[in-house]
């Protein structure tokens, strides 16, 4: 009896970890939803940059700013999208940090679930010519 207990505790821990994996790959999943929009993000303001890099100094620039465009100094402008790469690219870099510690996390409860299948399969195995 003690070893039909043992199983369905281990059976138990086994169904807990893998909701735990589950969860884990729905957050590696969000994080890869959340990098790919950066990253449109950070090539649409380099191009953005490139554009105003090819203006004269003296050139008109306008920003959107609800359905209307008010003029902008191309300096504010050029300033603007600088900080805007910037703070993409600091986003990135933390979504890759954090999507590397998610997929570390995720390889240990991988290899903690084999384990226990290892051993519910050990102790199935011992159960059954008995």
């Amino acid at each position: 009896m003690s070893s039909a207990a043992a199983l369905r505790e281990l059976q138990r821990d086994l169904e807990n970890k893998a909701n735990d994996l589950s969860k884990l790959q729905k957050d590696i999943a969000k994080n890869h939803q959340v990098r790919k929009k950066y990253t449109i993000q950070l090539g649409e303001n380099e191009l953005v940059l490139k554009e105003l890099d090819l203006l004269n100094e003296d050139a008109n620039v306008f920003k959107l700013i609800g359905p209307v465009l008010v003029k902008q100094d191309m300096a504010e402008a050029n300033a603007n999208v600088r900080k805007r790469i910037e703070y993409i690219s600091a986003e990135l870099k933390r979504l890759d940090r954090t999507v590397q510690d998610l997929e570390e996390k995720q390889n240990s409860k991988k290899e903690s679930i084999y384990k226990l299948q290892q051993k519910i399969q050990g102790l199935q195995a011992g159960k059954a010519p008995a």
